[in-house]
């Protein structure tokens, strides 16, 4: 056989490897996850429950889910090990501060500044802003327009020429 009908082969074999490697790897990543798990501790089970750990045997786990709420879980049904901070905003609903963090609803206050521009001054002042809107003196005149071109074309009567 020669190595061009063997390439086909190969790669695959090595396709096959390199999945199988990132496989073990995210596996062994989660089960040094669950050995780090201690007592007091947050955690998210892979059906989606907020509880917190009790006590930590070789194959079990204690939750605690509420006041007088102890469930017995098995180690591998534990789906994260949450941070104090991610904990107690998911199960409390407590923030962290935030203030810096803030944006402002509008643009006007990244805009400002401490002395006063000219185009504001001038935005300010009473005078009305011509829109494009015509006066009445001006409806007028086109309105008068409109009559004498209607008095120059010849009225048409009543009678028409069908039959």
């Amino acid at each position: 056989m020669s190595l061009v009908t063997l390439l086909p082969f190969i790669v695959l074999i090595g396709a096959m490897i390199l999945m199988t490697r990132s496989a073990k790897k995210k596996q062994q990543q989660a089960v040094d996850m669950r050995n780090q798990m201690q007592p007091g501790s947050g955690v998210r089970t892979i059906g989606g429950m907020y509880a917190t750990v009790k006590e930590v045997s070789e194959d079990t786990v204690l939750l605690d889910a509420g006041p007088g709420v102890e469930l017995l879980f098995a180690k591998n049904s534990i789906g994260a090990v949450l941070s104090d901070e991610e904990y107690n905003r998911i199960v409390h609903g407590i923030e962290h501060d935030l203030k810096s963090d803030v944006v402002p609803d509008d643009a006007s206050s990244l805009t400002e500044t401490d002395e006063p521009s000219d185009d504001a001054s001038a935005a300010s002042d009473d005078k009305p802003i011509d829109l494009g809107k015509k006066d009445a003196s001006d409806d007028a005149t086109d309105e008068t327009d409109e009559a004498k071109a209607d008095e120059a074309e010849p009225k048409k009567t009543g009678e028409s020429d069908a039959k």
